[in-house]
């Protein structure tokens, strides 16, 4: 299929800029640029109640999140949507993902958390992990306080954060709990080996590419050998059977295509309910840019619906 003329004429713009890569610039040069790409293409953001930073502890110390509430806030426990950004675990954080998390909170009508995990390659796996486990095993254990309803949880994000929604899914079924009632992943990393057809067809030219993956799985992981660990490549587990339900997204030109659909059989063929969106014309990132592809702002509305409905409140 062919590119959505939106996202084309996008990716276009970009080449004419002739950027250079971000590993030939420095960390810092590399997470300003793609914080300016992510303010300049990011829909505009609706009104919530209120916003709130705070830290919570974890093991490698403080984490920073961020709390949304919306309109409504305060008269009954309100569902909770727990986020984690993407950006390769090593750029972007909780300011370039404001308009996403006041979406998902307006339009799902709950509470959203957003996690500001350690980043990449100061911090390397598993502390990305480690960070967005004991964040979301704090707010479980602190959800009355903030307002929220512990038996109506949520996790997901995109890319990198999908990666890491699916990993402390898997984290809260071995370990119990917290139950989680419902992941959104868009676009998930579920396999750091980046070994698929979706790869090859899509390594270049596409906003995201085979080499920065490699780029960000190097930054990220102490060894190869820890790309075949379930905790980095959730498609690694053995064992997917009682995980939450998911809606899964993907975008078809994209290299995590096809480890994104890899993960939706996988769920499925385990009995977990799985709903699978192809968004077979974009490219990856689309889902961030909705003040240039107007595709996002349907994938919005369809993941709002998702969570409303697994909260019972759709």
């Amino acid at each position: 299929m062919p590119l959505d003329p939106q996202a084309k004429a996008l990716l276009d713009e970009l080449a004419e800029a002739e950027a250079p890569p971000p590993w030939e610039v420095s960390l810092t040069d590399a997470r300003a640029g793609f914080n300016e790409l992510s303010e300049a293409l990011a829909a505009p953001a609706p009104e919530v109640k209120r916003i709130e930073d705070r830290t919570v502890p974890g093991p490698h110390g403080l984490i920073p999140i961020r709390l949304y509430w919306p309109d409504g806030a305060g008269d009954v426990p309100l569902p909770v949507f727990i986020h984690f950004h993407g950006g390769g675990f090593v750029v972007l954080g909780l300011d370039a993902y404001d308009p996403i998390c006041q979406m998902l909170c307006a339009g799902a009508g709950c509470i959203v958390i957003g996690v500001d995990y350690r980043k990449s390659p100061e911090n390397k796996f598993p502390k990305p992990t480690d960070d967005c486990w004991a964040a979301t095993r704090w707010l479980a254990e602190n959800c009355a306080e903030l307002g929220g309803d512990a038996g109506r949880i949520a996790v997901g994000g995109d890319s990198a954060g999908g990666c890491l929604a699916a990993v402390v899914t898997q984290q809260a079924k071995a370990a119990g709990g917290p139950a989680l009632a419902f992941q959104l992943l868009i676009y998930p990393v579920t396999d750091l080996r980046g070994d698929t057809a979706s790869y090859r067809e899509f390594a270049d030219d596409h906003l995201l590419t085979a080499e920065m993956m490699r780029w960000f799985a190097e930054s990220y992981l102490n060894s190869e050998t820890e790309m075949d660990d379930p905790l980095a490549s959730p498609l690694k587990a053995a064992d997917f059977a009682g995980l939450p339900p998911a809606l899964i997204f993907t975008a078809g030109c994209d290299p995590l295509h096809d480890e994104g659909v890899a993960y939706a059989e996988k769920l499925s063929a385990a009995g977990v309910p799985v709903q699978h969106r192809d968004y077979a014309d974009q490219i990856h990132a689309f889902w961030s840019f909705g003040g240039s592809i107007d595709a996002a702002a349907k994938a919005h509305a369809e993941a709002c619906a998702a969570l409303r409905q697994a909260f019972g409140t759709g």
